[in-house]
């Protein structure tokens, strides 16, 4: 079993002063910015609508959904909730109705606006916003886009929304450390600098190109030779359900920047102990296809304590005075060594606490993994020509559906 315990435990078991230096002036101008509007949105929402799909959505999802409240409370920010990422119409109708109830701000991302799913759904909310808070909707809208070019730059301009750059040379799967990600999630209360801080630990921890040193660099090694052996899909695997945004931020990831030229693993993703009594015997006793990568934080904020009783009838008196959450680590540990005598190969990515600092962290070291790991496939990281193919054919049909219509 391949594991980065105790290489991430040991440098990362408290947070470090942050070194500041590297920050120029317009980081701190953006931050202050977003930290600002964040702000604004609180005292004047109670809810903040993102619309954005794929990389302009699920990174910031990802990080609020495991950095807030199962329930909400209001030690926390706005409730952030999301348009744009489907094309159901019941679902956007339900949306609105909603909203009808709530004070709202918007923040639409997209670097070209053409988007077909968040297009849609910005072109319905923009004239909810209009018809029910007026000229005010110009100050309760906000762009995220690309600088100079785009059809969403454009309709900023006209309409003077505010507006947020997504630099140009960054897509959307690895956005989450710029405006796309950083303004939902401190609208939702979570403490972006501590976010930062420790991406930036880790870019520092990760740039050393010795591979027994470089947990990102074993990782991404560790996979390609599983891969090599034949193994075709990986399983990413936590015991924490707030996690499961995180799931599939990192299913993007992986299979937008891999799966290209018939190459690439499957990135799959399982949430235990659910998943143990849904897919679990598959995994145990299926084709031997899969390897399995297992997250886990060490502490979490909330626990519960398993109460004594006399009669003892489910027999658990044996776990009286446990808390749930050791309990879930044990259990992580008879997964691991189950599905590793049933030849399922397992890795082990463990941090010390699930908090804004070591979430950063992860992230940072996902995305640096992805990097290498599709660098030793020999395709490019960065580009995803498949989506835009779907892109085009959809437009195509809509485009003669319409031609069909009007005749």
């Amino acid at each position: 079993m391949l594991e980065f315990h105790s290489t991430i435990q040991t440098q990362f078991s408290s947070h470090p002063v942050p070194d500041i230096s590297h920050y120029n002036q317009s980081t701190f101008d953006e931050l202050f910015e977003i930290a600002n509007i964040a702000q604004e949105i609180n005292l004047k929402a109670q809810v903040l609508l993102v619309i954005g799909v794929g990389g302009s959505f699920l990174g910031a999802r990802a990080v609020i959904d495991a950095l807030t409240p199962y329930f909400k409370t209001d030690a926390y920010g706005v409730e952030v909730i999301y348009a744009g990422q489907n094309m159901s119409g019941a679902y956007l109708n339900q949306l609105l109705k909603y909203l009808d109830t709530k004070e709202i701000y918007v923040n639409v991302i997209s670097k070209s606006g053409s988007t077909m799913e968040p297009a849609l759904a910005f072109r319905v909310v923009k004239q909810y916003m209009e018809q029910r808070y007026g000229i005010e909707s110009k100050l309760r809208i906000i762009v995220t886009t690309d600088a100079e070019k785009g059809i969403l730059k454009e309709v900023a301009d006209k309409e003077g929304y505010r507006r947020f750059v997504i630099p140009s040379e960054v897509g959307g799967r690895y956005s989450i450390f710029t405006p796309v990600g950083l303004l939902p999630i401190a609208a939702a209360g979570i403490d972006i600098q501590a976010f930062i801080d420790g991406a930036k630990q880790a870019e520092c921890d990760l740039s050393n190109e010795n591979l027994e040193q470089n947990p990102a660099y074993q990782y991404a090694f560790s996979r390609y030779e599983l891969y090599k052996k034949g193994y075709s899909v990986e399983l990413l695997a936590s015991f924490e359900p707030r996690l499961n945004k995180l799931h599939e931020w990192w299913k993007q990831l992986f299979g937008e920047s891999e799966g290209k030229e018939y190459k690439g693993l499957y990135p799959s993703t399982v949430n235990y102990s659910t998943d143990l009594h849904a897919i679990g015997q598959f995994i145990q006793e299926g084709s031997r296809i899969m390897f399995e990568t297992l997250i886990h934080f060490e502490e979490v904020e909330a626990d519960t304590e398993i109460p004594f009783t006399l009669d003892d009838m489910d027999g658990l008196n044996y776990l009286a005075g446990r808390s749930m959450n050791a309990i879930n680590a044990t259990s992580k540990d008879g997964v691991a060594l189950a599905h590793e005598e049933g030849d399922v190969p397992v890795m082990k990515i463990v941090l010390p606490k699930l908090d804004a600092y070591h979430v950063g962290y992860l992230m940072f070291f996902f995305m640096k993994a992805c990097v290498i790991s599709a660098t030793l496939l020999e395709v490019n990281p960065f580009d995803q020509p498949g989506v835009e193919a779907y892109k085009q054919k959809m437009v195509e049909l809509l485009k003669k559906d319409a031609l069909v219509i009007q005749k």
